[in-house]
């Protein structure tokens, strides 16, 4: 049982990876690799979720019984793209960050925002 799931665990551990990172870590950029991790794990999921044993891709031949459902692919092809956008503009967020306050750990960027904003060191 468990073995005929492998996919399923890694998926698990990849999005528990995933996550512990985002959790876990201050700085900025080791947060945008979690978040990468996680999504990378959603991926995994729905296209194991499309594929079916013993099936082809949906193209109709001769002798052909079983398909494999194209929607997930299709689907996770989208949401590559869009994870790619979305990568792109946290990086540049991060950028425009470390310009600003010189720094990518978000608790000396809060406080520093908060030192901007009041005019004391609190």
């Amino acid at each position: 049982m468990i073995g005929s799931h492998y996919v399923y665990w890694l998926t698990f551990a990849l999005m528990m990876i995933g996550l512990y990172v985002v959790i876990s870590h201050g700085n900025l950029i080791k947060k945008l690799i979690g978040l990468s991790l996680f999504q990378v794990a959603v991926f995994l999921f729905y296209i194991s979720l499309g594929k079916v044993d013993g099936g082809t891709a949906p193209i109709i031949t001769e002798g052909t019984q079983t398909y494999s459902h194209p929607l997930p692919h299709v689907l996770i092809l989208t949401a590559i793209v869009v994870g790619v956008a979305t990568l792109a503009v946290g990086l540049a967020l991060v950028v425009r960050l470390f310009e600003s306050y010189g720094s990518l750990e978000e608790d000396e960027i809060l406080r520093r925002d908060t030192t901007d904003r009041d005019g004391v060191a609190s």
